[in-house]
């Protein structure tokens, strides 16, 4: 039904602009949902979730010339994005800094830094329906063009990984946003109704298949109506920077890590909260965070396997506890929203999700209860952030592959 519905806006855009996508291909690319651990990647721990259905759809096809012509149904006033390859703005311009061209440029950049020739132009219209915030549209949009961009123009790239690193320098060396890589594995690498687990010691993906039990499990993502800035302009940058700045002191003292997923075990985390308690509280929170997670995360990914969806929900619960007071990532609405969700039963854990401040939090709930749980919001959300009460939306999400494409018939 949602391809259904995503090809009635392709084609009603491509009516309104004159690009031809008769009898070409689409690409969709997936949101993802995170379980564990979320602000783990740029600390370098293993990281588990999974593809949700919430999608970008990208309708293109050659146009014989080496000419793009882009157009994105969710932001008509941005008009057509028509570039020729390298002809496009210098990294981080602000000319850009407010159009979702920067990405289409991003990926042009980025692909002829690498050594790509990208002669052949393309046709195409973009939609999506990933809320903005938590869920990764910014990566799922880049993956979707970087590949794109690749098929038409012949190109094979033999390491999924390198697709990632593509993916995530678009972002931090072009836009500016300093992103990790949990966004960019979690929906390339997502299998349907499958866990991801990667180990980025090994740089490896597992799947991890949900235990007998777990099909009565449902993910939730409660959308707060909020707009989420680029990361470059939220409080994700200035908790990135503090584990960054610990891991320098600690090395400083003569502590042997290079990240803080480097703190495994009881006796080396007790004598850095000890070194830098006093001298350095907010740093110890991060490190707390970062250290009580990742033991929890073997728990969960042992819970996931059993089907033991109360302890995998339990789990997911004590990390929006720790990211909140802890680590301090989340916001007054991603709050109101979890608060409104731990009074409903069945409702077995909640946290905000993605870079924090504003966007989405999500909710693993019981089949049965989640009509009790949007019956709550509904209920419950407008009156405590009324600025928002006609823009939040809570979205029950499957799991789903991370890339497919398909062929328009007509």
């Amino acid at each position: 039904m949602e391809d259904i519905q995503a090809l009635d806006k392709l084609k009603a855009a491509a009516a309104q602009t004159g690009i031809d996508i008769s009898h070409c291909k689409i690409r969709r690319t997936s949101s993802r949902f995170c379980l564990g651990v979320e602000h783990g990647d740029y600390n370098g721990t293993e990281l588990f979730g999974v593809g949700t259905d919430r999608f970008i759809w990208f309708a293109y096809k050659p146009n014989g010339t080496n000419n793009n012509r882009l157009f994105s149904a969710n932001l008509p006033a941005d008009g057509i994005i028509e570039f020729e390859s390298g002809m496009i703005p210098a990294p981080q311009s602000q000319i850009i800094a407010n159009s979702w061209a920067r990405f289409p440029f991003g990926v042009d950049y980025i692909l002829t830094k690498n050594g790509y020739k990208l002669n052949n132009g393309i046709d195409g219209i973009i939609y999506g329906n990933i809320p903005g915030g938590g869920m990764s549209r910014s990566a799922s949009l880049t993956l979707n063009l970087i590949l794109t961009m690749l098929e038409v123009n012949n190109i094979e790239v033999a390491d999924d990984f390198k697709i990632v690193d593509m993916a995530q320098a678009v972002e931090n060396e072009y836009i500016g946003s300093p992103c990790g890589q949990l966004d960019q594995i979690m929906i390339l690498f997502a299998k349907e109704n499958m866990g991801t687990h990667y180990n980025p010691e090994r740089r490896k993906i597992d799947y991890v298949p949900l235990g007998k039990g777990g099909e009565k499990l449902r993910i939730v993502v409660m959308d707060t109506g909020t707009d989420r800035p680029g990361l470059d302009k939220s409080t994700y940058k200035i908790r990135r920077a503090e584990c960054e700045e610990l891991v320098k002191l600690a090395k400083a003292k003569g502590f042997k890590i290079d990240c803080l997923a480097d703190v495994k075990n009881e006796q080396l985390f007790s004598e850095i909260i000890a070194t830098f308690k006093n001298s350095h509280p907010h740093l110890c929170d991060r490190l707390n965070y970062i250290y009580k997670s990742q033991k929890r995360f073997y728990k969960m990914m042992d819970a996931w396997r059993a089907g033991d969806i109360e302890t995998v929900g339990s789990v997911f619960r004590e990390d929006g506890i720790g990211l909140r007071d802890e680590y301090k990532i989340s916001g007054p609405e991603l709050e109101a929203m979890c608060d409104i969700a731990r009074t409903v039963p069945g409702v077995l854990g909640e946290r905000m999700l993605g870079g924090g401040d504003k966007g989405a939090s999500g909710a693993l709930v019981k089949a049965d209860s989640v009509e009790k749980l949007k019956q709550a919001v509904d209920s419950q959300y407008p009156k405590a952030v009324p600025e928002y009460a006609s823009k939040y939306a809570v979205h029950t999400c499957k799991i789903v592959d991370g890339v497919k494409v398909f062929n328009m018939e007509s």
